[in-house]
């Protein structure tokens, strides 16, 4: 099988990338390049005879009709999205064209390519989104996320997400595309990009920086780690039922204060300060606007009808993290000079 993943020099798009390889299957990797990627993420497989990387920008939909017709993909994965709140606070233009209008052109282009192959029945285009499209929860255990949850986005990031879910079903309802869908929880895990709350906190750690912790630290998110998430996005792809959505989640709620003295305790057990603890360093900021009290997804049908659980435990996951972040400092260093990074944002509302 040949899978052309979109955003597959970032986060989740990397895991997915090698993951897939791994398994044998060939993956073509079509990533515009924007701040967030990074073809590091890849470098382990990028040598590999079956991967291919194509710089085009989902919003150029010329050139992704000429990615289809030179590499005639079996299926589709659909990551590429602006996907940082805080910078959809300050800057919302860039989601509305990436991730609506991307996802469009993405669309349009798979549905001609797949017209013109003749509708081959294996055919899949997987849209991989949010929870964030959900609004936000009570903090009542009982209560969470389903598959059949009203949409009720809270941010121009989450907005954006949700009308790319609504293009996705409204192209397999009118023009028969087959796809499937899946909203995921907060990723967490190696790679990930230095401007989101686990990475922030570890660097921050080990620079002696503030640690710095929204409003009261009381929100809660479900938290999965991003190999676990790339092995059920590929189940999704290999399995899913046509017209589906599955919710993947990690099975680890954790408030964001609880989260950071997680780590904070990790590091100081696997890189110790001379004194004290780092612990000492967090720091309580204004909240940002329209901060979600709490997400938190029931996985019951990606579990009963694909059988998919994730492996790692939030302590485990957290564990993995800092080691890697521990391991890989040129990875980091190297990323922290960027547009942004290590810049409050979000707070120009």
């Amino acid at each position: 099988m040949k899978i052309l993943i979109t955003g597959g020099a970032g986060f989740i798009g990397s895991a997915v990338v090698r993951l897939a390889i791994a398994r044998g299957y060939e993956v073509v990797n079509v990533d515009a390049l924007t701040y967030a990627a990074c073809l590091d993420n890849v470098a382990s497989v990028s040598d590999s005879p079956l991967y291919a990387f194509e710089q085009v920008d989902i919003r150029n939909r010329a050139g992704l009709d000429t990615v289809f017709a030179t590499h005639k993909p079996d299926v589709v994965m659909h990551l590429a999205a602006e996907s940082h709140v805080d910078r959809s606070i300050d800057g919302p233009g860039d989601f509305i064209e990436t991730n609506i209008s991307g996802t469009f052109n993405m669309l349009e282009a798979a549905r001609k390519y797949w017209v013109e192959a003749g509708k081959p029945e294996g055919f899949r285009f997987h849209h991989i989104s949010t929870d964030e499209v959900f609004g936000s929860l009570p903090n009542d255990p009982s209560v969470m996320f389903t598959e059949e949850t009203p949409y009720d986005p809270r941010s121009p990031y989450s907005a954006s997400k949700a009308s790319s879910d609504h293009l996705v079903r409204a192209w397999h309802e009118t023009y028969g595309l087959p796809v499937v869908l899946t909203n995921c929880s907060n990723n967490y895990g190696p790679f990930h990009f230095p401007e989101k709350l686990v990475p922030v906190i570890i660097l921050n750690a080990l620079a002696g920086k503030d640690l710095p912790i929204y409003g009261d630290g009381s929100n809660i998110r479900d938290w999965l780690y991003v190999e676990d998430h790339a092995d059920a996005l590929l189940l999704v792809v290999e399995k899913g039922a046509l017209g589906r959505s599955y919710n993947v989640g990690g099975e680890n709620e954790r408030s964001n204060l609880e989260l950071v003295k997680s780590l904070c305790t990790i590091l100081d057990e696997k890189r110790p300060k001379s004194s004290g603890s780092y612990a000492d360093q967090i720091t309580f900021v204004t909240d940002r606007p329209g901060h979600d009290a709490r997400y938190a997804i029931d996985p019951s049908r990606i579990r009963t009808e694909l059988g998919w659980r994730p492996s790692v435990t939030i302590d485990e996951g957290l564990a993995l993290t800092v080691e890697w972040y521990l391991a890989n400092e040129s990875w980091w260093r190297a990323l922290q000079n960027r547009h942004g990074v290590g810049e409050r944002l979000g707070v120009t509302a």
